[in-house]
């Protein structure tokens, strides 16, 4: 991979405040990289997760801890008006409750010691066309879920040699396929979100004799976790349940389970909260690291625009921890500097005769 070029593109799309395009960054740099040379190495090869790794690894490296986390979930990039292909293509967006057509990306980003660092990540592709029967409708399908992602991208991340302890997810990405991969073949732990209706017994004679009942119907979870087995495991893990409040003031109720037996309920919440860095990360691929801003329309310089943007996210948060200033801060800072510059190029053309 040409470096230079992946750092001036990087360097672009957290620059532009924008759309961002071929035509523009060679304007940008007045003629001395042409528009066709971006295309190309947008175009040239297929910039995917162990090209991450390789640009990030150095700084991984100097950050890991025993204690770190894995953090996983994924994003949807809206694209309504984009032409449909197996990348630009329609999604379940369960935040929403419906689909909706875009990008949609798995990320898995590293936590340790106050740093969060994307270290692997997959596109959810649809190349598959079927008709289905009950809509007449022709509709796209993966060849492998998201679970199963999942688990490749940690099988990657052991062999990256990755230091964490905990892997971090929402419910879903709790499957029990995940958990037992997590605990039983990495022998590392979990802290997940569980959903309501996901059952357990309380004791391993219940487990044995197949007496479950659902986490929300526990008597005895409350304000310290209790002990369990979750249906399709053989391990105990400890269930915490947490009450929370929304913005619009109504309250929710989060389930949380941690494969850690020497956790309390403390150790877990804390724990837990690191995933919501995940959330920021998704938050600035789509607002600072333009996400949405491909300048292409062909399958495999979309998924590398992906790519850089991920890239440049990486980027800005090593900005961070050298100006000790957030993401958003950061992106003030260019947005006033061009601002300024932009007005005094205005006075200048006034005064021109």
């Amino acid at each position: 991979m040409n470096t230079e070029l992946l750092e001036i593109y990087s360097d672009y799309l957290l620059s532009s405040f924008g759309q961002t395009t071929a035509t523009g960054l060679s304007g940008v740099l007045d003629g001395a990289l042409s528009h066709d040379q971006v295309t190309r190495f947008l175009n040239r090869d297929d910039y995917d997760s162990k090209t991450l790794w390789r640009q990030v690894k150095k700084t991984v490296r100097e950050v890991e801890r025993e204690d770190g986390v894995l953090i996983f979930d994924d994003t949807i990039q809206e694209k309504p008006y984009t032409d449909e292909n197996e990348l630009v293509c329609w999604h379940f967006d369960h935040s929403k409750g419906r689909s909706v057509k875009g990008v949609n990306l798995l990320n898995c980003l590293y936590h340790a010691g106050g740093v969060a660092l994307p270290v692997a990540f997959e596109l959810v592709r649809k190349p598959f066309l079927y008709s289905d029967v009950a809509t007449r409708q022709v509709k796209r399908k993966s060849d492998g879920t998201k679970n199963e992602m999942l688990r490749s991208m940690l099988k990657t991340c052991r062999q990256n040699q990755l230091k964490y302890r905990y892997v971090l997810a929402d419910s879903w990405f709790s499957a029990q396929e995940n958990l037992a991969f997590v605990r039983q073949d990495l022998g590392k732990h979990f802290v997940v979100a569980l959903k309501s209706n996901r059952t357990v017994a309380l004791t391993l004679e219940d487990k044995k004799d197949g007496r479950f009942s659902r986490i929300d119907q526990l008597p005895g979870l409350g304000q310290n976790p209790i002990q369990a087995w979750l249906k399709g495991l053989d391990f105990p893990v400890l269930l915490g349940r947490r009450v929370f409040t929304n913005k619009d003031g109504s309250t929710g109720i989060l389930y949380l389970a941690c494969s850690d037996l020497d956790c309390d309920q403390a150790a877990i919440e804390t724990i837990y909260q690191k995933r919501w860095k995940v959330e920021v990360f998704h938050k600035t691929l789509k607002s600072n690291a333009a996400l949405a801003k491909s300048p292409t329309q062909r399958v495999r310089t979309q998924g590398n625009h992906v790519f850089m943007s991920i890239y440049a996210a990486f980027r800005l948060e090593c900005l961070s921890i050298k100006h000790k200033l957030n993401h958003f801060a950061l992106r003030a800072k260019l947005y006033l500097k061009a601002n300024r510059l932009a007005f005094d190029e205005l006075q200048t053309l006034k005064c021109v005769r």
